[in-house]
């Protein structure tokens, strides 16, 4: 275990929400003192997390490290405990680049500016929260934290359903995240000593019974937010109204908290419930595969559109989550990592959109082509990057789990083919809803938007920055894989192997029991005929 002096993990959690706090003594009467200083913040707050890693944080160690411990509510067993490892470090610095360029993304809003940028700043700092947090009830109050802001944020500077939306964004997720809790204690009051702590979690033996029934409350919890077929219907509703600021974040980051989740509780702590589950979760996944991407060919709504291919995209991580694999398990941390920055870009393009054409519905958008040739380059190599074009991020992630599932021993060579099979034609459908989106869009009839008076504003130096600081990860992850791969691959070979261990051990129980049988029948007087 690693400890340090000064403790980054606090500063980067703290540094955010002190901000907004301050936000109040401010004096600003047009909005713009309080956009520059949140901005400042945000700023400042990405590069302690950047120095604070490269300071403190050894690649490939394969165990938790920066480890801050101190007893907050000793009473009731409260810590308030924080570390990082390979799985959480890069969602961590991927939630502060996403949560720093939404904030410069909102340079326009003026529509209550203090509230809106303190509830970006406390939503930066719970995401912080939740990926470093080690202590079951830290995590579930980073947890909740989290959804109140984006609550609002939907409700106040939504569109014309932002009430609907917020509402049904709010209760699917506050009622999934209950079950984190009931299975967390469940889990951390069996044996002879109570814990909260994360790791030491982990250490218990439980019975099957047990882990499976808390395994199944930890995937509804987790899979509302990834989201998981059928629990997905708040998805679409909450993209469609939220502003592009909001929607980058709810996408780039919010969604990964569901496949961290697993991976952290049901995988680490319940391996052996996890192989009782694993067909489930390829099912599930292949199911969000293919129904996002046929869902996404219904939407004729812009953003509606993104969010299918988002469900979409996220049933891969279920696929390499269950399969048992190095390879898999890898394909699916990274398949987070690069949705996570290919759907920031897309949501912000889509708001860039919106600007000039005052419309979401794409049919009504066309011609922005030639007029807009920026925004048309951009929107054109972020779409790219989501279909998996090789020499982008997404296409290693999406290779990397197909053969990873490919190569199990998990599962009969037919179970494969098929799951293989149905993955195949999701990733197939992908460039054809993707396609055709940038051609209706950008080449469709012009209708009413040459009429508005912002149609054909190309994309500003700001926009294209924003745009331009998603895709360049993009590309060199795409070209260099290694680039980011090293930082998590030493803790889900780790996570993958721990699992794999577990599988002969629940084999060897049921030869065992089967052989019992066997001995009991033999034992019974052969009925003569």
């Amino acid at each position: 275990m690693f400890t340090y002096d000064f403790p980054y993990l606090t500063a980067i959690i703290a540094l955010p929400l002190i901000g907004a706090l301050a936000i109040p003594l401010i004096p600003d009467k047009y909005g713009k003192n309080t956009r520059n200083y949140a901005l400042i913040i945000a700023l400042l707050n990405f590069a302690l997390i950047v120095y604070g890693i490269s300071q403190t944080y050894t690649m490939g160690i394969g165990e938790y490290q920066m480890v801050e411990s101190y007893d907050w509510l000793p009473q009731i067993g409260l810590s308030w405990s924080l570390a990082v490892d390979g799985i959480s470090m890069p969602l961590i610095v991927l939630s502060g680049l996403i949560s720093t360029l939404s904030i410069l993304a909102s340079w326009k809003v003026d529509n209550k500016p203090r509230l809106y940028y303190f509830l970006l700043l406390v939503l930066y700092s719970a995401q912080i929260g939740v990926f470093a947090a080690q202590d079951l009830l830290l995590f579930f109050i980073m947890w909740e934290l989290e959804l109140v802001p984006v609550y609002i944020l939907i409700s106040i500077w939504g569109g014309k359903k932002r009430l609907y939306a917020a509402t049904k964004f709010i209760l699917y997720t506050a009622l999934a995240s209950i079950f984190i809790l009931v299975s967390g204690l469940a889990l951390a009051f069996y044996g002879d000593t109570f814990t909260l702590n994360i790791t030491e979690l982990g250490l218990k033996d439980y019975p099957l019974a047990l882990e499976v029934l808390a395994y199944a409350g930890f995937l509804i919890a987790f899979g509302v937010k990834l989201p998981i077929f059928p629990f997905h219907t708040w998805l679409p509703d909450a993209h469609s109204e939220a502003s592009a600021p909001v929607s980058m974040v709810l996408a780039g980051v919010l969604l990964k908290m569901g496949g961290y989740g697993l991976i952290r509780f049901n995988m680490e702590i319940l391996p052996d419930a996890h192989i009782k589950f694993a067909p489930i979760l390829i099912t599930l996944g292949v199911v969000n595969i293919v129904y996002g991407a046929f869902s996404a060919f219904g939407q004729t709504n812009l953003k509606r559109r993104l969010a299918s291919s988002s469900i979409s995209h996220m049933g891969f991580v279920l696929v390499g989550i269950a399969s048992f694999t190095d390879l898999g398990m890898n394909g699916a941390m990274l398949q987070m990592l690069s949705h996570g920055l290919i759907a920031a870009a897309l949501f912000y393009l889509s708001g860039v959109a919106y600007e000039r054409t005052h419309t979401l519905m794409m049919d009504e958008m066309g011609g922005m082509a030639k007029l807009m040739p920026k925004t048309f380059a951009l929107f054109t190599a972020a779409s790219m990057a989501s279909l998996a074009l090789p020499g982008m991020s997404g296409f290693v992630s999406e290779l990397s789990i197909f053969l990873g599932i490919a190569q199990s021993d998990a599962y009969s060579s037919t179970f494969k083919v098929v799951i293989v099979f149905l993955a195949g034609v999701g990733l197939i459908l992908t460039p054809i809803y993707l396609l055709s989106m940038l051609r209706v869009v950008f080449y469709g009839k012009k209708e009413n938007a040459l009429q508005l008076p912002s149609f054909g504003v190309d994309a500003k130096p700001r926009e294209v920055f924003i745009t331009v600081c998603l895709i360049l990860p993009i590309i060199g992850i795409g070209l260099y894989p290694k680039l980011i791969t090293t930082t998590y691959d030493v803790d889900t070979v780790e996570v993958a192997s721990r699992v794999r261990a577990s599988l002969p051990v629940i084999v060897e129980n049921h030869v065992t029991a089967l052989r019992v049988a066997e001995a009991d029948l033999s034992a019974i007087p052969q009925i003569e005929r």
